[in-house]
């Protein structure tokens, strides 16, 4: 099941003339009953809603006053989550005659009508105050205010992230909400900013277009709409330079080829890209290649293995992407570990739709063609997997049958994929007219029989960051030599701290001779392969307004604010 909770909004949504319909009622039930949890998403004060609305306990939360209160109706415990309304800005809009004026804990309602003199009140205040149309309607609510933040809240009580929910809206106040949300569905009789916006309308208005929805939500998982969503997960780029990616549900990736070559790069890459999407990642790590991550927390070392709790408590934070490193565990017990602890996470991953992607390293050692575990062990499906081998004809056969793209990095493109084919049963039609550039990589989705293909890979920050590095403290292939007219020096920079360190003291006559002859320029376009670096550098080296010890300056400069990365 991939989406375990809906949020609907209600006037103009699922509520008629003021109330939820029978057929809207029963819908809603139906959604509990299948094990998801359903929240209301409103712009309504939530004592009109306590009054008004019979069915409020269908709801496990309430978001009312359009983010701005937070309503559990089970314990009916209610939060405020943003400050009151001023009495100052409320004063100023009645002596301007702004009426209807509600006021609600944290938001004020008015009629669209009163704008201007809305805007002459905040401006004659000076209050930083955010303004929120709902069709004829206009609420005033703190900076940062809106559905989507009230939704978030609502979300970490209940322990999902918003890559489980399903939105339902219609007007101009739930675009953030919508947006929040990993599919945003508008219903007929949406505002045109809406629909333009949603994945999918409904055919039927309002609180028919709900119930239309919730029966395919409950039927199919809303699986038709895949294609609509806006996240993706980019594997890299075609001949075509067009972008090659999978949906972030229910594909199994594996990556495969020798040591060396650059698969765990590309694992890197895949998760920096899941957790700034704010996909959660749990990456089994058995060398602890991924403990360096940004936003991961690495869990275990080479004198301590980490424990099943400990891992399924540190997650059960959406917010925390864990590294579990196995240096701790012998090689012959990882196979055991796995498949104790994996069943734990694919059964959080159950209840809580998380971690939404889990990375396997090394899985040759985890899951071997021996493993006895398989079949107690993985789902049918499995899902949202990255799984990494030198050999993928030494995986468990279960598991290379769930493979839906494999990419093959290294010399041996071909040779990886056909091993990958004999273990799995598949044949492999290898194109005759097929070349594989260097740092290219192959592509092939066995489960759909296609053909494999050529791919420039995603490169991640930290690979990046490992570039930068290089030249900034590694060894470039050709170095630079400080040797000044004639000859007089023969000093060695093969990479740019050296190059700075040097520039420092180097003699002024020296220094001069390599700028004048644009030297530094030329090598920092050709070798160091950093325009920006070069372009300005070139601008300094042709002025005449400079000292000797201004253009070292600003040159050392320009590589430091480059270059030189924090620990």
């Amino acid at each position: 099941m991939r989406y375990l909770v809906l949020a609907v909004d209600y006037d103009g949504t699922i509520a008629v003339d003021g109330g939820i319909p029978a057929r809207a009622a029963a819908a809603l039930e139906t959604v509990r009953a299948s094990g998801r949890r359903v929240i209301l998403v409103t712009g309504r004060r939530l004592e009109h809603l306590r009054g008004d609305l019979r069915e409020i306990g269908l709801f496990d939360f309430v978001v009312a006053e359009n983010g701005g209160v937070l309503y559990r109706p089970k314990t009916e415990e209610t939060s405020l989550l943003a400050d009151p309304p001023s009495p100052e800005l409320i004063e100023a809009l009645r002596r301007r005659g702004v009426e209807p004026l509600e006021t609600g804990a944290v938001v004020v309602s008015t009629s669209s009508d009163h704008m201007t003199r809305v805007l002459e009140s905040i401006r004659e205040l000076g209050f930083e105050v955010q303004i929120i149309f709902n069709r004829n309607a206009l609420m005033l609510l703190p900076p940062g205010v809106n559905k989507a933040s009230g939704l978030e809240h609502a979300l970490r009580k209940l322990g999902l992230s918003r890559h489980e929910v399903v939105g339902i809206g219609d007007a101009e106040n739930d675009h953030s909400f919508l947006e929040y949300c990993e599919c945003g569905i508008a219903v007929a009789n949406a505002v045109e900013s809406i629909r333009e916006q949603a994945a999918h309308v409904t055919e039927a208005p309002g609180a028919d277009g709900v119930v239309e929805a919730i029966e395919e939500l409950i039927a199919e998982d809303l699986v038709r709409l895949e294609s609509k969503l806006k996240q993706k997960l980019i594997l890299g780029t075609g001949a075509d330079g067009a972008a090659i990616s999978v949906p972030p549900y229910g594909r199994n990736i594996l990556v495969a080829g020798p040591s060396g070559c650059g698969k765990s790069t590309f694992a890197t890459a895949l998760i920096e890209q899941l957790i700034d999407a704010a996909y959660q990642v749990s990456v089994i790590d058995p060398e602890g290649d991924y403990g360096t991550l940004q936003q991961v927390v690495s869990i275990g070392n080479q004198r301590r293995s980490p424990t099943t709790n400990e891992v399924l408590g540190i997650i059960e934070d959406p917010k925390i992407n864990v590294s579990i490193n196995l240096l701790g565990v012998p090689l012959t017990d990882r196979p055991a570990f796995l498949a104790q602890f994996l069943p734990s996470l694919l059964a959080m991953r159950a209840r809580t739709g998380r971690p939404h992607w889990i990375v396997l390293d090394e899985a040759h050692h985890l899951m071997p063609a021996i493993w006895g575990h398989t079949m107690s062990t993985l789902p049918l499906k499995l899902g949202e997997t990255v799984i990494l081998t030198v050999h993928p004809g030494r995986l468990a056969p279960e598991v290379l049958s769930l493979i839906d793209v494999a990419v093959a990095i290294g010399p041996s493109p071909r040779r990886t994929l056909e091993e990958l084919g004999a273990a799995a049963g598949k044949t492999l039609d290898w194109p005759s007219d097929l070349i594989i550039e260097p740092s290219w990589v192959a592509g092939w989705l066995p489960q759909a029989r296609g053909t494999p293909f050529a791919m420039r890979p995603a490169v991640g920050r930290a690979e990046r960051m490992r570039h930068y590095r290089k030249y900034a403290e590694g060894t470039v292939w050709q170095s630079f030599y400080f040797k000044g007219a004639g000859g007089k020096h023969n000093l060695r920079a093969q990479n740019l701290m050296i190059f700075s360190q040097i520039a420092e003291g180097i003699d002024e006559e020296t220094w001069l001779y390599h700028l004048h002859r644009s030297d530094y320029s030329r090598w920092f376009r050709d070798v160091i392969k950093d325009k920006y670096l070069a372009d300005q550098t070139e601008a300094i080296e042709r002025r005449n307004d400079l000292s000797t010890d201004e253009t070292r300056k600003l040159i050392r400069s320009l590589i430091h604010a480059r270059y030189t990365l924090p620990d």
